[in-house]
């Protein structure tokens, strides 16, 4: 089937069947002439015997010989080729014949045969050389013969003789009625046919072989090299080369595909080439880029660590202060001998701030420690209803003293993978900073609502808990730097900056997001969504 689809053999199939209809019509035509040649020769030959034979008997019709004319018949009806020779007068009777028990008997004049010259307007008319008085028919076992009528004309010859009464007016005397075989004719014909034939089959064959080989060799085997070369070029091997040897048009465009594959492999060398040196520029580029990123992050982290320090240092150097200011004026009071009650009262009072600056000190520590270690925790299956409940019975109360509605709402079945004290402690900063958002400066509360909603995603993957306050809000500027350490908007001696900083890093290690959603005089709401298993476990310090 593939060989059937190549131009090669479409090309042979063409050239084969083109030439085959070509030869076997020649063959048809020239057996077609032969054969009209052979029946005019046929005709022309029976025409010439007959003529011999009404000469032959000529001289003993004259003389009124009927035993010599009977005899000229017979001896020359004899020959072989000969079917049968009959000799009719005027009135159709058989006188003269080859076959004895025709002589005598008469035909019908009416016949097709005997019609052409008894038609009254056209009996002189009559020449012995019309086609009209020839005839071919078959016998019984299919052999073909040829009948001659030959008219026997009343010669001034016959018309004088004694013997005969035959006026001058009396144009024909009778006819001559020849049958010779066709059989040799028609064996010769079958065979001039049948050779006919055989060569032009020959001829068929030999032009076949030759004009296939031909292809075979000038067109087939180049357009194959030319293929195979193609399908190695596409498989990447550019080295390929086609032989070149003939001149012709495939010869060219064999040539035309080795420059075309010497193009291409200098072009893929040079592609190669600049590839390599891109992927060494990239190289020195990117080591470039990782060394000037270490400088940069070098650079932040000291710049980072010094208003870290800054801030430290500043933040404890406030509480540090008063502290040494009051432990100063008790050493001076306890130098007296009598302190009175107002003096104890005074000291007692010092003390208690003494205590509370040193609680702030501690607890500014704590919470940068908190921050910078990035502790993993201790993750386990927790009800969330429980922490909940947890962070609610702790910051309840602080809501009631700044009268804040608190609502709460969380599903009994819920449970999570998670550090539950870590997740406290999430809520507890984000509760605590939308009380304080809603205490205004006096330090007394607008009536406003604090609702705390715990629910599971639409795929209950994940648990979604949003803290939302009616407090003042919080402007894009501000919004930018919530997570930053130490960023605060609180008043000085209320905070460090460092709850939302910790928040963050408590949902980065529970591998959630956090998103604030926060209209500066509206409102602030944080949603936290975190997944419902850990893919990742973090169970020791980072």
């Amino acid at each position: 089937m593939k060989l059937m689809r190549t131009i090669a053999f479409r090309l042979f199939l063409l050239i084969v069947s083109v030439q085959t209809i070509i030869l076997f019509a020649l063959t048809y035509a020239a057996v077609r002439i032969q054969q009209s040649h052979i029946m005019e020769n046929v005709l022309g030959s029976a025409t010439r015997v007959s003529d011999v034979i009404v000469r032959s008997t000529r001289y003993s019709m004259l003389l009124n010989k009927k035993e010599d004319v009977h005899n000229i018949v017979a001896s020359v009806g004899g020959e072989p080729g000969f079917e049968g020779i009959r000799i009719y007068n005027k009135q159709g009777e058989v006188i003269f014949g080859t076959v004895s028990t025709e002589l005598h008997t008469k035909v019908d004049l009416n016949a097709e045969a005997c019609v052409i010259c008894h038609a009254s307007a056209r009996l002189d008319s009559i020449s012995h050389v019309n086609p009209q008085l020839t005839r071919i028919f078959t016998k019984p076992n299919g052999e073909r013969i040829i009948g001659l009528i030959t008219p026997i004309r009343n010669e001034q010859q016959c018309s004088d003789a004694e013997c005969h009464a035959h006026p001058n007016s009396k144009t024909i005397l009778g006819v001559l009625d020849v049958k010779m075989s066709l059989a040799q004719i028609d064996a010769h014909i079958d065979e001039s046919r049948n050779q006919l034939l055989l060569f032009s089959g020959v001829a068929v064959l030999l032009i076949s072989v030759v004009s296939g080989g031909f292809i075979w060799i000038v067109i087939n085997r180049p357009v194959k090299r030319l293929m195979g070369g193609m399908k190695m070029v596409s498989s990447g091997r550019l080295d390929q080369k086609l032989e070149t040897s003939s001149m012709d048009e495939l010869g060219e465009l064999a040539h035309t595909f080795n420059r075309m594959t010497e193009d291409l492999a200098k072009a893929r060398e040079e592609i190669t080439a600049w590839s390599h040196t891109l992927e060494h520029k990239v190289e020195e580029k990117t080591a470039d880029l990782e060394r000037a990123h270490k400088h940069m992050v070098t650079v932040e982290k000291m710049a980072s660590l010094g208003n870290l320090a800054a801030t430290v240092a500043h933040e404890l150097n406030n509480p540090l202060e008063g502290i040494l200011t009051f432990a100063k004026l008790m050493m001076k009071r306890l130098k007296r001998q009598t302190l009175s009650t107002k003096d104890l009262e005074q000291m007692h009072e010092e003390l208690k701030l003494v205590a509370d600056e040193a609680l702030r000190c501690g607890n500014i520590v704590k919470n940068l420690l908190v921050f910078a270690r990035h502790r993993g925790g201790s993750f386990g299956l927790v009800q969330v209803k429980t922490i909940v409940d947890r962070c609610v019975m702790l910051m309840n109360h602080h809501a009631q003293m700044n009268s804040i509605e608190f609502s709460v709402s969380c599903p009994d079945d819920m449970a999570m993978e998670c550090d539950s004290n870590q997740i406290q402690q999430a809520l507890i900063a984000l509760v605590s900073n939308a009380i304080e958002a809603m205490t205004d400066t006096s330090g007394r509360t607008t009536g406003n609502r604090l609702n705390v909603e715990v629910r599971r995603s639409a795929d209950s993957e994940k648990i979604i808990m949003q803290v939302s306050d009616t407090g003042c809000g919080m402007s894009d500027e501000v919004k930018v730097h919530i997570y930053e350490p130490f960023f605060t908007t609180k008043s000085e001696g209320k905070g460090v900056g460092l709850g939302l900083a910790v928040v963050y890093g408590i949902v980065e290690r529970h591998h959630g997001s956090i998103v604030v959603d926060s209209t500066e005089g509206m409102g602030t709401s944080f949603t936290l969504t975190f997944p419902s298993k850990q893919e990742v476990h973090a169970t020791q310090e980072h």
